[in-house]
């Protein structure tokens, strides 16, 4: 394992907050990215700095809110001024939002599509022109089994934004590899406990068509939440998904798996996912692009 910078977004609490822990406890500077680090996300990097004085980890916190361009080129600039260069992108940030699709106006289900696709746009354009100078790194998309699992009601908005996310990450995928920029999407499953995502899920302001769809789906969405914890193997643990980013990253440049499934329920997701992967590598090879499957290594730079 070579020492590598991480930048993470996200990171205030679940996957984001156990994946940045993994990753310093693994020997990597890691910046934590954290919107409101002076206010409602204090606690969180207070507690990032408890860890890191616990375990002598090297665990930063930074300001970093996806949704403004401006936070983001100042937290990414921040962290080039201190290391001088960032070898991996997590992109992590996400918003579950719960409730009808019908219920959600057009504005709020934009803004779900802003956090969760445009937010990772807006890292990479602020990232990707060090990473193309330097020929190497690696980009790490936290997806979600929902993009081609089985998908219950009342999560449409989320679902249709992580599927976005994935196929962004599918082109970017390519269009990088000769650049020798790496990809690796990670597609945890459905995890009821060890994250705040439903805690912290917001709900349509239309309240009048929420019950109207409450009295033909009375209690549908404690009920799905109910069955995916029984349905969830003992001892399961979030960070699961945490040891499998560690483990993309540690892997050697080139060498690391497209698409990695964290999936105790097993909703179908990795056997769609592998279908629909065979299918884009048998088509880039049948128009003479087989070498965008994989990261090129550029003359003279070094292996992340």
């Amino acid at each position: 394992m070579s020492h590598k910078v991480i930048l993470i977004t996200g990171a205030s609490s679940g996957f984001g907050a156990l994946a940045a822990r993994a990753l310093a406890g693994a020997g990597h500077t890691v910046h934590a990215g954290i919107r409101d680090t002076a206010g409602r996300n204090a606690p969180a990097v207070a507690a990032a700095a408890e860890h890191a004085a616990t375990h002598g980890a090297d665990l930063r916190t930074v300001e970093l809110d996806v949704s403004s361009q401006a936070s983001v080129d100042a937290a990414i600039a921040g962290v080039l001024d201190a290391q001088g260069h960032v070898d991996v992108v997590i992109h992590n940030a996400g918003h579950l939002v719960t409730g009808p699709a019908e219920a959600f106006t057009p504005q709020e289900m934009a803004a779900v599509y802003d956090t969760n696709v445009l937010g990772a746009q807006r890292v990479n354009r602020a990232i990707l022109p060090h990473l193309r100078s330097r020929g190497h790194g690696l980009l790490v998309w936290v997806g979600s089994s929902s993009t081609r699992g089985g998908t219950p009601p009342y999560l449409a908005p989320y679902f249709a934004a992580k599927a976005a996310a994935d196929a962004l990450a599918v082109s970017y995928a390519a269009e990088l590899a000769r650049f020798g920029i790496d990809t690796s999407i990670v597609v945890p499953g459905a995890f009821t406990t060890g994250t705040d995502h439903f805690a912290r899920s917001s709900r349509p302001a239309d309240t009048t068509t929420v019950d109207a769809y409450e009295r033909r789906y009375p209690d549908l969405t404690d009920r799905v939440g109910r069955v995916l914890a029984d349905l969830t193997p003992p001892g399961t643990d979030a960070a699961l998904v945490a040891d499998a980013i560690a483990a993309v990253v540690d892997l050697p440049h080139g060498r690391r798996p497209f698409r990695v499934h964290v999936d105790p329920i097993d909703d179908g997701s990795e056997e769609v996912s592998a279908v629909a992967d065979r299918v884009r590598a048998d088509f880039l090879h049948r128009i003479g692009l087989s070498d965008l499957l994989a990261p090129a290594a550029a003359p003279g730079a070094l292996s992340p």
